[in-house]
């Protein structure tokens, strides 16, 4: 069958040129041919199907990493993706409206906008049955909640990280891009290579700053919805991002722990604000848990309803039924 021109085949995807080029450089719809002299683009006729769920994914505002993963399942599965999608944008979109809705009604009658939300939390580390040393953090206070992975056998890398945040209590969200500065340079002074994941949650009583490095991770369940806030930078996603490893087999790959990004060595800190509404339950957690854990169970565990006390203890106790071969870090907290 013959090939199209980038502009034909963009035509029928009904895409611009220049997405099709940007999709291309990304590696999610790339070309069945360049002209090696001109580097023109051409595609096969047999693309156009993918092409357009791919436009329909963004029309939809699926971000591009989650489309990567999306266009490469199979299609019962990928119906399920967009169906988890489509349930966190909806329950993010409640939680907008509702917020909006507190502000007209605030603001309408002169009233003054308050904090009024604070955090009710419980937070543990655990060596596990598979190491002697626990290089895991886990803290939780009124403003912050953080886990830290500490390596290379620097057990006060983690520490450091959390603490250069601990100690300003007057933080402001709006200069996150600082704090996370001053988490670097205290892991970054430390003697010898020490490196280390954080995952942080700020919080001012309305809002969360998300900072976020490494492989820890934060989850989110809000009703009754489990959604993952952080995006592992380690080896695998990278395989997985790029198409050549499936998500279901990143648990088992040998070089799971490797990170490409972490505190103390070269990549940047993932920063991000979000809207908190009452009944938010927040979950952050190291690899201990989540790599011997599946989402499904974490997410029957944060949604029984007990005190962040026992749904800590569960939580380990899931780790320890799973072999617990890492270090544990665990911190839930609810929104009250």
């Amino acid at each position: 069958m013959e090939l199209l021109t980038i502009g034909a085949f963009a035509r029928a995807a009904r895409l611009s040129p220049k997405a099709l080029r940007m999709y291309g450089d990304l590696g999610l719809l790339s070309p069945a041919a360049v002209d090696a002299e001109s580097g023109y683009r051409y595609y096969h006729p047999a693309q156009l199907d993918r092409a357009r769920l791919v436009a329909m994914l963004r029309r939809v505002g699926m971000p591009l990493a989650r489309i990567r993963e999306v266009v490469d399942l199979p299609g019962a599965a990928a119906a399920k993706a967009i169906d988890a999608y489509w349930a966190e944008v909806e329950a993010d979109t409640a939680a907008r409206g509702e917020l909006a809705a507190f502000l007209v009604e605030v603001l309408s009658g002169g009233g003054k906008i308050m904090s009024a939300l604070g955090l009710r939390y419980a937070a543990r580390t655990d060596a596990g049955r598979g190491r002697e040393s626990n290089e895991d953090v886990a803290y939780a206070g009124a403003r912050m909640l953080a886990v830290a992975d500490g390596m290379r056998g620097h057990t006060g890398a983690g520490e450091a990280a959390i603490g250069a945040l601990s100690v300003r209590e007057g933080f402001d969200l709006g200069d996150l891009s600082a704090l996370a500065t001053a988490a670097d340079r205290a892991v970054s002074a430390m003697e010898g290579d020490a490196i280390t994941t954080l995952t942080a949650l700020l919080w001012d009583g309305s809002r969360v700053g998300v900072l976020h490095i490494g492989d820890t991770r934060a989850y989110l369940l809000r009703n009754g919805v489990l959604a993952r806030l952080t995006e592992d930078h380690s080896y695998v996603q990278k395989l997985i991002d790029d198409g050549t490893l499936p998500a279901d087999e990143a648990r088992s790959h040998p070089q799971r722990a490797l990170l490409v990004r972490a505190l103390g060595a070269q990549g940047e800190t993932d920063l991000s604000l979000r809207t908190a509404i009452p009944g938010d339950r927040y979950l952050l957690c190291s690899d201990g848990l989540w790599s011997v854990v599946e989402d499904e169970q974490l997410k029957a565990a944060l949604a029984t309803g007990d005190a962040p006390e026992q749904t800590v203890q569960r939580l380990v106790d899931l780790a320890y039924e799973a072999g617990a071969p890492d270090n544990i870090a665990v911190v839930v907290a609810d929104a009250v």
